[in-house]
């Protein structure tokens, strides 16, 4: 950002406080991820308990958090269309479907992970 007063660690704290907002307003806001947090929290001890080694519980630990970051990501862009208006628009049609999309395709990915590691847990 070539219009960024802030340098260094002032840049850094700043940094830190936009990202505490970000999380207070997304909890606020947000249902969906809500949910998701607390399912991602009470799946971390699980994990450790059905996977094989440390290597596989921290893969279905991450999968859940890059769901978490995907959902926050569609709440950024669904965040955007409705700044831009509440006319319907195909574009932002387009825009919110994608980003629908994209969290879906996430929870795909980490109900695979955890199907595949309690089959492996079951299956011995």
């Amino acid at each position: 950002m070539a219009n960024q007063p802030l340098k260094g660690i002032a840049r850094l704290v700043a940094a830190w406080h936009n990202s505490r907002a970000g999380l207070r307003d997304i909890w606020t806001h947000e249902e969906a991820f809500r949910i998701e947090a607390v399912v991602w929290v009470a799946s971390v001890p699980v994990a450790f308990w059905i996977a094989q080694d440390v290597f596989q519980a921290i893969l279905l630990i991450a999968a859940g958090l890059f769901l978490l970051i995907v959902e926050v990501l569609n709440s950024a862009i669904e965040a955007v269309v409705d700044r831009i208006g509440v006319e319907k628009h195909e574009l932002s049609r387009m825009a919110k479907d994608l980003g629908s999309l994209a969290v879906l395709m996430a929870t795909a990915l980490v109900s695979l992970l955890w199907i595949a590691a309690f089959w492996q847990k079951i299956a011995g």
